[in-house]
């Protein structure tokens, strides 16, 4: 589908960060937005520009982990725009640089939390709801680059984990609504311009309270290895995919390579499943 003066939009994650250029990429192209996030104050700055660009933008608080409060929050953007025709499951948080056994299991709570369950709870409110008006939609899920894989140096094992439920639910979706007019993509991002690095701060109570954390990226060294991209440049390119109806949304040419490299890691399995099959003869 093409994103025009007619879309409404709805975009978790909004106040920082790539939500935070999503919406106003999609506010470019034409789109009304409604913007989501569980930081009221910066969720405020992030919908005057929207509004600045494209009148008509609409902003809710929500913890995308509580799927009551999603339901909720999906019927006022209903009741506010008519229909939703494009969804973006884009709340995501990091632990930062942990060894896989350091992690406690409130953290692992809390990521699968928000970066999973938000995914979940998203679809969950709002697909019967585009299925229902019949119009051409589009729902993107946020993953990363992490979630295809593990890469040695930015060594973000805990995230990864996440983002590839992310990949696998997205892929599993898309297949469910292969014979509608929603379509499915996921985003994976390599590095871009965010506030990641933050977002032990916002971590609520119940998952142990706000809590400085150690850094998503792991220094200068990890950031170089490929160069970030702004969170607009971020937006834009989840707008085309949107409107080629593209399953996976990549930002940076620089990091086939780390996927060539898991899939010979892969297909070198097999390569050893065949010698083990020949001893066996």
């Amino acid at each position: 589908m093409q994103v025009g003066p007619e879309t409404n939009a709805f975009v978790t994650g909004a106040a920082n960060g790539i939500g935070r250029g999503i919406s106003r990429a999609l506010a470019r192209a034409g789109a009304r937005v409604f913007l989501a996030d569980i930081e009221a104050a910066s969720l405020d700055e992030a919908m005057r520009e929207v509004e600045a660009i494209r009148p008509g933008a609409a902003r809710a608080a929500v913890d995308v982990t509580d799927a009551d409060a999603v339901t909720r929050v999906a019927r006022e953007a209903e009741a506010a725009f008519g229909e939703i025709h494009v969804l973006v499951n884009n709340a995501g948080v990091s632990a930062g640089r942990h060894k896989i056994a350091d992690l406690e299991p409130e953290q692992w709570d809390w990521l699968f939390g928000v970066n999973v369950h938000g995914v979940l709870n998203g679809v969950r409110a709002f697909l019967p709801g585009m299925l229902a008006h019949g119009k051409p939609g589009h729902i993107v899920n946020t993953a990363s680059i992490g979630g295809l894989q593990v890469n040695p140096v930015l060594r973000n094992g805990s995230y990864a984990a996440t983002k590839y439920a992310v990949v696998a639910i997205s892929e599993a979706l898309r297949l469910d609504l292969e014979h509608s007019k929603v379509g499915v993509s996921v985003f994976c991002p390599a590095l871009v311009h965010t506030t990641l690095d933050q977002s032990g701060r916002r971590r609520p109570a119940r998952f142990g309270g706000p809590r400085e954390q150690a850094p998503v990226y792991g220094g200068q060294e990890a950031i170089s290895i490929v160069p970030a991209i702004t969170a607009d440049e971020a937006g834009d390119r989840v707008v085309h995919g949107i409107g080629e109806n593209e399953l996976f949304l990549f930002t940076h040419a620089e990091v086939r390579p780390w996927l060539e490299a898991r899939h010979g890691r892969l297909m070198g399995g097999f390569d050893s499943l065949a010698r083990f099959k020949q001893m066996q003869a």
